[in-house]
């Protein structure tokens, strides 16, 4: 794969994973939860995890290309807020918009 295409697609991946916890009821979008309904701590905790897993598949890629380059505390502060503004879709559909309830 060359280097432009895993970057789409590591893009790609985290635009879904980012508002993942935000379109389903269940756990990572897999495990059902006892509540019907997430609490926002879980959601949070949610992104937490696939913003960690998105990161590993971003190394992993860095890592078949060449030598990883070393990142100090602002890559990591930069991509975490990235990855914030992706998830804002899933949490203005979840939490902002009406739904109407049948």
């Amino acid at each position: 794969m060359s280097q432009s295409a895993s970057v789409w697609l590591v893009l790609v991946v985290a635009l879904v994973a980012a508002n993942l916890p935000f379109l389903n009821e269940r756990l990572f979008g897999v495990v059902a939860l006892r509540s019907p309904h997430k609490l926002l701590a879980v959601r949070l905790a949610e992104l937490v995890v696939l913003y960690l897993l998105v990161g590993g598949l971003g190394l992993l890629f860095e890592r078949r290309v060449g030598q990883i380059a070393p990142q100090g505390w602002e890559f990591y502060a930069v991509s975490a807020s990235l990855f914030l503004v992706l998830a804002f879709p899933g949490f203005t559909w979840r939490y902002l918009i009406k739904h109407h309830r049948s």
